[in-house]
């Protein structure tokens, strides 16, 4: 393969390159991370973020030393997280980068250097500018999709979404993925993720190799839960979940540390720490009632909260302790090892 063109509706060339976007391309959002036929079922906030292409990207291989890509990007608003919401493009294999440029507004073409020796590349997108790529052509010599890993659905809020790190190739999923060989299809929702069944539906209609839970502090403050709901919706949401992945292996995380919150009741009554004991009864004992593929990581003790750039949001350095802990956790259920500091 030397050259790869796309239609809005994305040749099967240019879908064979890009990962991490599960459904087709629609109108208003080229890289939906949400079935846009149950947009009108989900909550506004969470569709509305699944309209970013969080975590999707070029993964490609081949004898070429550089890629053009021609793109199109369609805003310079980047909200909240600023230039961390993903502003260029930047070439990884593993844990090095390897090149990176900046995106601009509107239609342009950029090089990028690719891995040495035929390595696995994996292109990070202007993710923040909600870019639309229309042809990837090899600059001397060819390129091919990168080989097929195992998929690894990653459910949460906007910690799995990449909040507060300082580039989309720095959000602990995507570290993970890149350091453990895992096709991660980032379906983190910030403000969002409160375990709503319409999403359990969406990942029990994906395929799936490992899928990662991460909820519960949107269910603090964002829309109050008690701790009796909250471990109640958290089964309903895993027996869902296991409709379409019965043997699947399940990582459910608690929510990590926040400092405000721990002790502080919602208006319902519950502390955090209230949410994240019962989330944990919920998949302890769903354990106990016989699902060996389930896995759960504690979160209150896998970040120091001095981590927290805003009082809520790792930086890079708090992803890259998520990425150690919970990519290990996530990778060893893939290969069917008990996860150190997990329970089973």
């Amino acid at each position: 393969m030397d050259h790869v063109k796309a239609s809005p509706e994305r040749t099967p060339e240019l879908s064979a390159l890009l990962r991490g976007a599960a459904y087709p391309a629609t109108a208003a959002a080229p890289h939906p991370r949400a079935d846009p036929a149950a947009a009108d079922r989900l909550p506004a906030d969470t569709w509305g973020t699944a309209q970013l292409p969080v975590g999707v990207r070029l993964e490609l291989t081949g004898t070429a030393r550089a890629i053009d890509v021609t793109y199109t990007t369609a805003t310079g608003e980047l909200g909240y997280r600023g230039a961390g919401a993903g502003t260029t493009f930047a070439v990884w294999t593993g844990d090095t980068l390897v090149d990176e440029q900046p995106a601009e507004l509107g239609r342009a073409t950029v090089r990028l250097r690719l891995a040495p020796d035929g390595e696995r590349s994996v292109v990070h997108l202007p993710e923040g500018m909600r870019p639309t790529i229309s042809a990837v052509e090899a600059v001397d010599g060819a390129i091919a999709p990168a080989p097929a890993q195992p998929r690894w659905l990653a459910y949460g809020d906007s910690i799995t979404e990449g909040w507060s790190a300082s580039a989309p190739a720095l959000a602990w999923p995507a570290v993970a993925g890149r350091r453990h060989g895992l096709d991660v299809v980032n379906l983190g929702y910030a403000g969002s993720a409160r375990a709503e069944l319409v999403s359990a539906e969406g990942i029990a209609a994906l395929p799936a190799d490992v899928v990662s839970i991460a909820v519960g502090t949107n269910c603090w403050n964002r829309i109050p839960h008690s701790a009796g709901l909250m471990r109640e919706l958290l089964r309903a949401f895993l027996a869902v979940v296991r409709s379409g992945h019965p043997a699947t292996p399940v990582v459910v995380v608690s929510p990590v540390v926040r400092p405000d919150a721990e002790t502080t009741p919602n208006l319902l009554g519950a502390t955090l720490a209230d949410l994240r004991a019962a989330i944990e009864q919920a998949v302890t004992e769903q354990v106990a009632a016989g699902d060996r593929a389930l896995v759960l990581v504690p979160g209150a003790d896998l970040l120091d909260a001095g981590l927290l750039v805003d009082g809520v949001h790792p930086g890079d350095e708090g992803h890259r302790v998520l990425a150690d802990r919970i990519g290990a956790a996530v990778a060893d259920a893939v290969a069917g090892r008990t996860p150190a500091g997990a329970t089973t």
